[in-house]
């Protein structure tokens, strides 16, 4: 069979003439398929994607050390800081110092999370409790909580508690606005369903404001975690005679940048592992609540 012409268009021109498809011999129209133009994504892991960053630094880090480009005065190789990180672990300094540090930001996050929480549920159930409550937390709230150390050093002297109290404060403060707002953000609808059902006030606190404002709290759990590493660094780098920061004051007298270094990552593997623990925390609380993964 010849391609032919099929018969002129509107504008006069002769189009070229295909000839149909061959019939399929049951009756089935054959269909062509199209390729996608979406690119397929490459099955990487995803603990290597995230870790590849990371990786590429640390090399970098590591070539400009080794030739040169960066002065070992300035910030030691990642060969240094990992032999003297495996020193301090050894003799176990960095253990003890870990147990401490640790110790102070248990402390402090019970004190701060029992009083940040306990303040967000006297002010976001009750209006009374929010005109009591609430000007006086968010008037607090503005003053630099690392600008009372001095202030805390007077009072409570030069011991474990200015310390504490420092995490404390910085940890309670998060947890008043985040477990606050959540309180007050609960959809009205919801609270209108709790109450046709038959609930009492107790019972729409604990079986829709409550639950809908643990999101909420959830967040502020991570900021106040982060705080409080934050506060116990300024602590510790005050009048301490132990934990991690005691260890950066002393290397930073004798210049030993790989030991400060050492307490830095230290410090971010603790706040990382913490972080985990709030996630962890989430996923088990919050499965109701279906949230958007990324693409």
């Amino acid at each position: 069979m010849t391609v032919g012409h099929a018969p002129p268009d509107i504008s006069g021109k002769s189009l070229p003439f295909e000839p149909p498809l061959p019939a399929h011999p049951h009756g089935l129209e054959l269909v062509t398929v199209l390729p996608s133009s979406r690119r397929r994504r490459l099955a990487v892991p995803r603990w290597l994607r995230r870790a590849a960053g990371p990786l590429l630094l640390l090399a970098v880090w590591q070539i400009s050390s080794a030739t040169g480009a960066l002065d070992p005065d300035v910030l030691a190789s990642p060969g240094t800081i990992a032999r003297a990180g495996r020193d301090l672990i050894a003799d176990g300094t960095l253990p003890s110092a870990m147990a401490v540090s640790l110790r102070r930001v248990v402390f402090g996050l019970l004190i701060g999370g029992v009083a940040g929480v306990g303040l967000a549920l006297v002010s976001g159930l009750s209006r009374l409790g929010e005109d009591l409550v609430d000007a006086t937390v968010q008037m607090l709230r503005t003053v630099p909580w690392v600008g009372l150390i001095p202030l805390f050093i007077i009072w409570l002297g030069i011991g474990e508690a200015p310390k504490v109290a420092l995490i404390a404060l910085g940890v309670a403060f998060h947890l008043y606005l985040n477990v606050y707002a959540g309180i007050r953000g609960v959809d009205e609808q919801l609270v209108e369903a709790g109450e046709s059902l038959g609930l009492g006030r107790w019972g729409l606190v604990r079986h829709v404001v409550l639950p809908g404002a643990l999101p909420g709290a959830m967040t502020g759990l991570r900021y106040s975690l982060a705080t409080a590493w934050l506060a116990l660094v300024f602590g510790e780098s005050i009048n301490a005679d132990d934990g991690i920061g005691f260890l950066m004051n002393q290397a930073r007298e004798f210049f030993r940048t790989d030991v400060i270094v050492v307490c830095l990552v230290v410090y971010a593997f603790l706040g990382l592992i913490a972080d985990a623990v709030v996630r962890t925390l989430e996923r088990l609380l919050l499965q109701w609540r279906p949230t958007f993964k990324g693409q």
